[in-house]
């Protein structure tokens, strides 16, 4: 069986208000002819396919076009799409009779039955080959809030509705999966791993995170949205991975963008994954890489290839130079450029010696007054040492402070308490 894990498309993004579509459509050009090249049995989209819930009917549209072109690319291709937090589970379900047609599984929300237990045959997807036979089991969950999840009869609290829901998921397939074929499970959530590092936990969106022996045990790989770096949260069997998006959304995803292929063949079996890079015809950049002065900025964007149609971050250091016409004197340079000039990062500098973070112990911490101490903050954060004024009523504000809290104590004292 053979897999296409895809996320976070984030159709309808634009970036400081420029319209992003032909990148998107791009991206969906490329992934219609991975599709038709690569022929999977399954294409995963893992949530987030548009960026707001009210996406414009353009942007409606080129999803709509974008789908259909790609079930042209390869008919037998079953494609399941399950929302993200940012889509709007209902809207994304109306559809979802006509898409079934086109060989295109929707899954908006959990499914219930009349009697509001979970109705499990809606989210456990056979996958067959073109004669018909199952290869593959499915367990399509989208993006639902912890407390969301179902409480089976009324007996779970809501730190327990979460892992259930996997647990009993894979524990019905299981029970479906009598010949051992591969086992898919999906979702859209942020899962926290002990052996991931800081890059690898990029988060967005300030979801909570979910540790990964709560998201159930039976699957072969776990194919994970929501986290826009790709990486491989779990690298032994079962595998768990987020495949990222392909697009970045900011100018801090400064990484290669792509879609996994997975291939695996029976249950048990460790996956075998590839990735292919998404190209971006307006990647982001800042220029220069590195903070710096005014005059090397304006020269890098004055020197900036005419017909290159990034997207322009500047990046300067935090000094004199800056001056109130920077945004006029870079908007004229690339005037007569096709890329696109976003926004300037000031970085502050920090004087010499404060390079290196100061560490104090508790003792020397003890032999430091407030006022010292914020003025150490201040100069850390800054780059520049705290104004004599604003030190002076720093250390007014203290002593008057510490003037009431010794009112009592002299007060006892004079009284015999």
């Amino acid at each position: 069986m053979k897999l296409i894990h895809t996320s976070d498309w984030h159709l309808g993004h634009s970036l400081y208000n420029y319209d992003r579509s032909e990148e998107q459509q791009a991206f969906l050009d490329q992934l219609r002819d991975i599709v038709g090249r690569e022929e999977p049995d399954v294409l995963l989209i893992c949530g987030d396919i548009y960026h707001t819930t009210t996406p414009s009917s353009a942007t409606q549209k080129m999803y709509t076009e974008g789908l259909l072109a790609i079930h042209q690319a390869c008919p037998t291709t079953q494609i399941v799409v399950t929302a993200g937090n940012h889509d709007s589970c209902a809207k994304l379900e109306i559809d979802r009779s006509l898409w079934q047609h086109f060989n295109v599984t929707v899954i908006g929300n959990i499914a219930r039955k009349a009697d509001r237990s979970t109705d499990w045959e809606q989210h456990i997807l056979e996958v067959t080959d073109p004669a018909g036979n199952v290869i593959g089991y499915i367990g399509a969950v989208p993006h639902v809030y912890p407390h969301n999840f179902p409480s089976e009869n009324g007996t779970l609290n809501r730190e327990e509705r979460q892992p259930a829901f996997f647990q009993g998921l894979l524990d019905h397939i299981q029970q479906k999966n009598r010949q051992q074929l591969p086992v898919i499970l999906t979702a859209h959530l942020a899962v926290s791993a002990s052996d991931a590092t800081d890059d690898e936990m990029k988060i967005i969106g300030g979801m909570d995170t979910i540790a990964p022996d709560e998201l159930g045990n039976g699957y072969d790989y776990l194919a994970l949205g929501h986290i826009h770096y790709p990486h491989l949260v779990r690298k032994e069997y079962p595998i768990m991975a987020y495949c990222g998006s392909p697009l970045a959304i900011d100018f801090d995803e400064d990484y290669p963008h792509s879609v996994t292929v997975l291939e695996i063949q029976q249950h048990g079996e460790l996956p075998q994954l590839k990735t292919i890079e998404i190209q971006n015809p307006r990647p982001l950049t800042t220029l220069p890489q590195q903070a710096s002065t005014l005059d090397e900025a304006l020269l890098a964007l004055e020197q900036w290839p005419e017909q290159q149609k990034d997207y322009i971050r500047v990046h300067l250091k935090a000094d004199r130079s800056i001056t109130p016409d920077i945004l006029d004197r870079i908007t004229t340079l690339l005037q007569d450029k096709q890329c696109r000039f976003c926004y300037v990062k000031i970085e502050k500098e920090s004087p010499a010696d404060m390079q290196q973070r100061k560490e104090l112990s508790i003792e020397e911490l003890k032999q430091k007054s407030p006022v010292e101490i914020a003025q150490m903050y201040y100069e850390e954060k800054e780059g520049e040492a705290m104004e004599q004024e604003l030190a002076q009523l720093m250390l007014e504000a203290w002593q008057e402070t510490t003037r009431d809290q010794e009112a009592p104590a002299d007060f006892s004292e004079n009284n015999g308490l």
